[in-house]
């Protein structure tokens, strides 16, 4: 249980980021069929509480949301709030 919880600052990461990457592909899947589609608010969330990598691989290699600096801003903060998730969980190990 112990070497789990080791783990879970990476694997909460990974998993905001790979929901963040899949809801922009699928965001913009659904923007070409002119489809619902997924509230900004969720988006821009998901990146703020650190899937700012994801949002940010998925705007390049999808073209979406590129034109809204709002989502650069919010994808690169939640870039550095992963950074440093990452750097308090490893401090309190030490």
């Amino acid at each position: 249980m112990n070497d789990l919880m080791k783990h879970a600052p990476w694997i909460y990461l990974l998993l905001i980021n790979v929901s963040e990457f899949l809801a922009m592909y699928f965001d913009k899947k659904r923007a070409v069929r002119k489809r619902w589609r997924i509230p900004e608010f969720d988006l821009l969330f998901m990146g703020i509480i650190g899937g700012g990598i994801g949002g940010l691989l998925a705007q390049q290699l999808f073209h979406h949301k590129t034109k809204k600096i709002r989502f650069y801003f919010f994808f690169i903060f939640g870039t550095l709030v992963a950074i440093a998730i990452l750097y308090f969980s490893y401090k309190r190990t030490s």
